[in-house]
């Protein structure tokens, strides 16, 4: 019995009518019902799925378009130079100059990312800070990672909005509490070099707004922020030596 072949031309004509097609229309095309057949025509034409519509439509490679991004959509199916969402996703967080938060990430792909980021997480394929309640998503190499990051903050100021402790017009009632109670965990030292972090974070008048915001008083303030630059901090001990309250003597009878 003579083996029925297929032509990949059939599929080039197809795609040639409407420039996108899913795996029901190449099957139709070919007049097969084997999946295998199509993507080994798919293979030798060379292909990419969509990382919209859950991969669901194909297209040839030298039909695509790609813009500066590596994008490119065919009404409201989108392609990528990278492949599939995961792998997109992946691309840009690496080579972003600030990393990327979900909602950034989503504009620029025009499609859901959050379980997307969420898996390549859990991968450790890409890694996570999270700045002012969001995460922003980094690339796994730590050199890269500190750049992103310091890009962030960076921007971050510029626009008058500091991540991680944001100045106290910005912080709702429920998460001064839950500062408060963070700061009330720690001791004497941890408060106020924390404090003196965060001060610095703000640039000036962050002495102040700290103080108000962590209920503490500003010259301690002051000293954590003074400590953090000179590097004058001790790890072993709370206070200085002669700190606090001077030993009592026991009296005794004379």
């Amino acid at each position: 019995m003579r083996t029925q072949s297929y032509h990949a031309e059939v599929l080039v004509e197809l795609f040639k009518t409407q420039k996108i097609a899913t795996l029901p229309e190449l099957k139709r095309a070919l007049g097969t019902l084997a999946d295998m057949t199509v993507f080994r025509k798919l293979t030798q034409l060379g292909y990419r799925t969509s990382y919209s519509h859950r991969g669901k439509y194909y297209a040839l490679d030298g039909a695509m378009d790609f813009d500066g991004q590596g994008l490119w959509a065919f009404e409201s199916v989108r392609f990528s130079k990278y492949g599939t969402l995961l792998d997109t996703a992946c691309a840009f967080v690496a080579r972003a100059d600030a990393g990327f938060l979900c909602g950034e990430l989503e504009n620029v792909l025009s499609v859901g990312v959050k379980e997307a980021l969420l898996k390549l997480w859990r991968q450790e394929r890409v890694s996570r800070e999270q700045m002012a309640g969001l995460y922003l998503y980094c690339s796994r190499d730590a050199v890269v990672r500190r750049r992103q990051v310091m890009s962030r903050q960076m921007g971050a100021r510029e626009r008058g909005v500091v991540p991680g402790f944001v100045g106290e017009e910005a912080v709702p009632d429920e998460l001064k509490a839950a500062i408060v109670l963070f700061v009330s965990m720690l001791d004497e030292k941890q408060r106020r070099l924390y404090a003196g972090l965060e001060s610095l974070k703000l640039g000036h008048g962050g002495d102040r707004k700290i103080a108000e915001l962590a209920h503490m008083g500003v010259h301690t303030v002051a000293r954590g922020r003074r400590e953090l630059l000179g590097q004058d901090v001790d790890t072993e001990r709370v206070r200085k030596a002669g700190g606090g309250r001077k030993g009592v003597e026991k009296k005794r009878r004379k």
